[in-house]
């Protein structure tokens, strides 16, 4: 599942959450436990298939504190990425959010040209350019249906 079947999908779920809940709203956080808990059975699924509470409990990582401080700091930069995303679902559309994350990565691969002095070639630059292009007309579009009454 590509993001922008995610985003939708998310956001259809999201909108059948809406409708079920007693007040017909949620907030990010209620959006961030609902997608987390989606997320579970097929954590636990994967654990359970791939055995790895026994790895776990063979690894000498577990006794390194360093190790818990890293995980620890993982896991708050997931919530906050997992927050972050829904509150801009929340305020945009799944398209404008799946555009948004496609279009973030031309200028990464701009740097990445730059930075470490890759060669390119008219492919590469025709696509990356038509991606810029792609981002200006989707902007002016939505400019365009925001002006209109």
């Amino acid at each position: 599942m590509d993001l922008a079947e995610k985003s939708l999908t998310l956001r259809r779920v999201m909108d059948t959450a809406k409708q079920v809940t007693k007040s017909g709203s949620l907030n990010e956080f209620s959006m961030v436990l609902l997608n987390n808990t989606l997320s579970l059975p097929l954590g636990i699924v994967l654990v359970l298939v791939f055995n790895e509470m026994e790895y776990l409990s063979r690894t000498p990582l577990l006794r390194i504190p360093t190790f818990w401080l890293v995980i620890t700091m993982s896991g708050f930069l997931g919530l906050a990425i997992s927050f972050t995303s829904m509150w801009f679902l929340h305020q945009t559309g799944a398209t404008t959010y799946s555009l948004v994350g496609s279009l973030n990565k031309i200028p990464l691969s701009i740097a990445g040209i730059l930075l470490f002095n890759v060669p390119t070639s008219l492919e590469n630059s025709v696509s990356i350019f038509f991606g810029l292009l792609a981002g200006v007309f989707f902007a002016r579009a939505k400019m365009q249906e925001r002006s209109q009454p």
